[in-house]
């Protein structure tokens, strides 16, 4: 039973690194924290949800269609708004991050209602057995996507000269100004890779769970824990503390119940703020 549940934390944690990673991404970059996060995964679980219903394309193969979506609509919101005050007052920044998310999860609830969505593939609910242990085909293909974007993103900030710019302003921004880098731009652009994650993982989002507007709280809340406790600066923090995440929200909810989970995640979240602020992995740039 023990090693079934770590089974099913493992491959919940894979998502929640996904999670993290566009979360921490835009906050080591630009230092902003971005309190819309969560609303931008349930946007792209609502852009998988009618590519679905009107073009019955597979979630997971409609991963690409939102990540280009998302990219935009973030590019375009860090270009002309947040990068207004991206050297503003922290406490302005996260009114204006606030501001968003409500603005965001308002539209959603107004185009679509509050009613609670999922995906029904027809592979859902289906698993493969090794052994004595199950392995939902869903949750072990939202792992294996969620693992591939995490090492696609660490190679294109390691390897292009984009990331290697976004990198750059990240460490000094000042230095990067004098190497003929725009600070503005690559803001906007990894605010927009940022909100490219966020919509892939509302896509996985979109199939093993149900999902509505009111529920991006809880994801910002869980983006908040692992970007503390994977570090700041790490992109392989951020899918390692996904995991820790996901196997402690899985014990928590089998042997304290499902209505505790959120308690757990805040009171990790206190703790890790006290006993290692920077995290596992952080550094002080993305590499």
């Amino acid at each position: 039973m023990i090693i079934q549940i770590l089974i099913n934390g493992v491959l919940l944690g894979g998502i929640y690194g996904l999670i993290g990673l566009g979360f921490s991404l835009v906050w080591g970059v630009t230092n902003l924290i971005n309190l819309a996060h969560g609303s931008l995964v349930i946007l792209g679980a609502y852009a998988t949800f009618w590519i679905f219903h009107f073009l019955h394309i597979d979630p997971f193969i409609s991963i690409p269609l939102v990540m280009v979506a998302l990219f935009i609509v973030g590019y375009l919101m860090q270009r002309y708004i947040f990068n207004l005050a991206i050297k503003a007052d922290v406490f302005l920044t996260l009114i204006m991050t606030f501001g968003m998310d409500v603005l965001l999860a308002q539209l959603m609830i107004v185009m679509w209602s509050a009613d609670w969505r999922s995906i029904a593939t027809t592979y859902q609910g289906k698993s493969f057995i090794i052994g004595q242990y199950l392995f939902p085909y869903t949750r072990v293909l939202g792992f294996v996507a969620a693992l591939i974007l995490t090492i696609l993103t660490a190679i294109f900030l390691n390897r292009t000269k984009t990331g290697q710019s976004i990198r750059a302003v990240a460490l000094d921004m000042m230095a990067a100004r004098l190497m003929g880098v725009n600070p503005g731009k690559t803001y906007a652009i990894t605010f927009g890779i940022g909100t490219a994650l966020a919509g892939a993982a509302g896509s996985l989002i979109s199939v093993i769970q149900s999902f509505n507007p009111a529920v991006g709280g809880g994801i910002t809340l869980r983006a908040f824990v692992v970007a503390i406790l994977g570090g700041l600066g790490s992109v392989e923090g951020a899918f390692l503390g996904g995991i820790i995440l996901g196997i402690i929200e899985t014990f928590s909810a089998f042997y304290l119940g499902e209505s505790f989970k959120n308690v757990v995640t805040f009171t990790l979240f206190v703790i890790i703020l006290v006993t290692r602020p920077r995290g596992l992995l952080g550094k002080k740039y993305y590499g």
